[in-house]
């Protein structure tokens, strides 16, 4: 019981930090001067910045700082923290990402992208245990989401901690999985014995 009280107290005091220095100083923002269709704007052009279709070149620390101006605008808009925290795992800035991908998962309860890239980003930092309780609890705001079932699976396997779901879910990816990639393989995996 002290452990678990210990866990939630190092991830309450994360998360407040990640309050203060993930909203790149918006945390002055009031209800009343939010401005969402702004924020939504930035993001999208933030989104835009990252798009490696020639002739563009993406271009990361234009994209970060658009996202920042989004959070500016509406420290409450959920996909600017998602999209902030996907950069920051590309850079391996993890607790940053970690402390966005927080606030997209409140901010956005219905949706699982922002808890698979968290738990994409708890499996960066080791934390194997933790990223798979991740990926279940986005199966169990979006069930069936493919691209957390694929994560998750890979994760079973990469780490050695198959369950009871690992072969059903590697029929599923075999069947339905996002690319040729992933349902080759959970065929393999399968054949194998899912090793």
């Amino acid at each position: 019981m002290r452990v678990a009280l210990f866990i939630l107290s190092l991830l309450l005091a994360a998360f407040l930090g990640g309050c203060a220095s993930g909203s790149g100083g918006a945390s002055s923002v009031t209800p009343g001067s939010r401005s969402p269709l702004l924020a939504e704007k930035l993001t999208q052009q933030a989104v835009a910045e990252l798009d490696p279709t020639p002739p563009r070149k993406p271009d990361p620390a234009k994209a970060e700082q658009l996202l920042k101006d989004a959070l500016a605008a509406d420290l409450f808009h959920g996909p600017a923290h998602n999209n902030l925290g996907a950069l920051y795992l590309e850079q391996g800035r993890l607790y940053e990402a970690a402390s966005e991908f927080d606030w997209a998962c409140k901010l956005m309860p219905g949706h699982p992208d922002p808890r698979l890239n968290l738990a994409m980003t708890l499996e960066h930092a080791g934390r194997v245990d933790e990223a798979l309780d991740e990926y279940a609890t986005a199966l169990a705001v979006y069930p069936n989401h493919m691209p957390t079932l694929q994560a998750m699976t890979r994760c079973e396997i990469k780490h050695a901690r198959r369950s009871d779901r690992t072969q059903a879910h590697l029929r599923e990816i075999a069947l339905a999985g996002e690319t040729t990639e992933w349902r080759s393989w959970a065929q393999e995996r399968l054949v194998l014995g899912g090793d």
